[in-house]
């Protein structure tokens, strides 16, 4: 990477309070970047600042709604950023059926409207300093679809194309736009996911509601470490010239593998068998 060096150019990562938001601005600042993490809570902004002064790291936190366009514009006029990490979110789950119109938006509002509106307001500022980096936290389900998450998938399927138009619109301005697709991470995104299906009594899929649980229990023990998601997320920053998409993880390997070969007609069949649909 060349210009400036890293610790006169500012990342802000959003949602750094746990997971892969967190991990992400201690490796970010064990880089050398001057390393930002937004959070929502004084009390999330103790656990960054803490986590930070336990590794003898420099990192800041500020206050952040990423879906209040106001102080998006704000904290990016503050920060002049060199980079954005989009990592804010969570695990929307249930049926199509059963999500209401109120909470899909939220879902599209955090995962999708916010990282480009987070990015229309760091732009000028990239400009201004020749280049930047736009990082966006996708997921191996903004590449594969399966049952019951399909809100949550929706949206890494929108990131993912807005992400692919604005790559090609700011290359010239030397930003670099960036999707990270991780597969399943040990972060907080499950309890989340858990909370939201245990509250979906009395569905039509509440066989497959628990299976799902069941299948997610399982396979807890074998999901990575959201280090390894920062580390990616780190050397992206630092290339010089970074790939437009890193996936992460053996199983989105798996996935991704699996939904380019088998048909259509006979991955919808196994997912029916599988979750009692």
């Amino acid at each position: 990477m060349s210009g400036a060096p890293p610790a006169t150019r500012t990342v802000l990562t959003t949602g750094a309070n746990s997971g892969i938001g967190l991990e992400t601005v201690l490796e970010v600042a064990r880089r050398g970047f001057g390393s930002v993490g937004s959070v929502r809570t004084p009390a999330k902004a103790r656990v960054v600042r803490e986590a930070a002064r336990r590794l003898g790291l420099d990192v800041r936190t500020v206050m952040l709604d990423v879906t209040d366009p106001a102080a998006c514009e704000a904290v990016a006029a503050r920060l002049h950023p060199w980079a954005i990490v989009n990592n804010a979110g969570y695990g929307a789950v249930g049926a199509i059926e059963d999500v209401e119109d109120d909470e899909a938006h939220q879902v599209f509002e955090t995962m999708v409207f916010a990282p480009m509106r987070l990015a229309r307001a760091a732009l000028p500022h990239m400009r201004a300093q020749g280049g930047g980096r736009i990082v966006n936290i996708s997921s191996i389900y903004g590449v594969a679809t399966t049952p019951l998450s399909g809100w949550y998938q929706g949206a890494k399927h929108a990131l993912e194309a807005l992400s692919d138009a604005l790559r090609i619109e700011v290359a010239r301005d030397g930003v670099k736009v960036i999707l990270v697709e991780p597969g399943g991470f040990r972060t907080g995104i499950w309890d989340h996911a858990s909370g939201e299906l245990e509250a979906r009594e009395g569905s039509r899929y509440r066989t497959a509601y628990d299976r799902t649980q069941l299948g997610t229990r399982l396979a807890m023990p074998f999901m990575g470490d959201p280090k390894s998601v920062a580390r990616v997320i780190g050397g992206a920053l630092a290339a010089r010239s970074p790939r437009p998409r890193y996936l992460v993880g053996m199983d989105a390997q798996a996935v991704a593998l699996w939904h380019s070969v088998v048909p259509t007609q006979l991955r919808d069949r196994l997912y029916r068998v599988g979750l009692g649909l």
